[in-house]
């Protein structure tokens, strides 16, 4: 038996402002939209992984969400680290910089951490 992973869920207060955050900071395009009965979901991905990022608007949940801890994120490589970090600076959205291990973190507008760190 084997399994394939196929996509993370976050649920996300403004789906219009986290597709277009995930547009410009990491590439991840639209795949398909799903309408739901008070809520909306959008999986995000881009040609380089079969992996999505599914993003769940829940009408009524206009709020963010309290993210408790926040001790899970979702990690990116990429193939220009130095052009990746100067893009995430612009738009301010690196939380965290750990340059001894040669990476780094942003944040969402949602507060959920994405890793950056660069193509092995």
């Amino acid at each position: 038996m084997e399994f394939t992973m196929v996509h993370n869920n976050f649920n996300v207060a403004d789906l219009t402002k986290s597709i277009d955050f995930y547009d410009k900071a990491l590439g991840l395009a639209e795949v398909r939209r799903v309408e739901g009965d008070g809520f909306t979901i959008v999986f995000v991905g881009n040609k380089n992984s079969a992996h999505l990022l599914e993003l769940t608007q829940i009408n009524e949940h206009t709020q963010r969400y309290d993210l408790g801890e926040n001790e899970f994120h979702l990690a990116f490589s990429v193939d220009d680290f130095d052009a990746a970090f100067k893009r995430h600076k612009e738009m301010g959205c690196i939380c965290y910089e750990n340059p001894d291990m040669g990476i780094y973190f942003i944040s969402d507008p949602d507060g959920y951490w994405l890793e950056i760190l660069p193509q092995k």
